[in-house]
């Protein structure tokens, strides 16, 4: 095998279908507080679509929320199935108590720790009747951000653009 002509860097880009996007903009713009920064329509594509972000300056990352203008045609945006989305936050805590005070469904589990060593938990796909918000047909992951991640973030949200 040949050395590898690139490196991965990080998370450039997210995109998640649904049928209804304004659910999907309640979950990640109303609750989470992503920007949205964009909008793009194709006819081609079949999409209609909120472009957001999370994130400052080179660690910025794109999150496309999608639904098909046609829902019966070809790409089906809203039907490619996405396992789960990790996200880091700086307050773990504080975070799960807010979004439950919100509606939004954990999965069961609670707070533990993760598959890397960090505090994790899940937001559910879907919502109940207890919670109704869910992560529209994605498990979302909450990721307890180390001291030195918040102060990374931190420290570049706080250059000049």
């Amino acid at each position: 095998m040949s050395a590898r002509p690139f490196r991965v860097l990080g998370i450039q880009q997210i995109a998640i279908g649904g049928p209804d996007k304004a659910r999907l903009r309640r979950l990640w713009v109303e609750l989470l507080g992503l920007q949205v920064t964009g909008t793009f329509v194709s006819e081609r594509e079949n999409v209609d679509e909120d472009i957001c972000a999370v994130g400052h300056g080179p660690l910025r990352v794109e999150v496309d929320l999608m639904q098909p203008l046609d829902p019966d045609r070809k790409p089906a945006v809203h039907a490619t199935p996405l396992n789960h989305v990790g996200l880091w936050v700086d307050d773990l805590p504080k975070a799960v108590e807010w979004l439950k005070a919100q509606g939004v469904r954990f999965a069961p589990g609670g707070i533990r720790q993760g598959a890397a060593g960090f505090d994790i938990c899940f937001i559910h796909p879907k919502g109940n009747e207890a919670f109704p918000q869910g992560g529209e047909g994605v498990l979302i992951e909450l990721v307890q951000a180390p001291p030195e991640v918040v102060r990374a973030f931190e420290a570049l949200a706080a250059q000049p653009a």
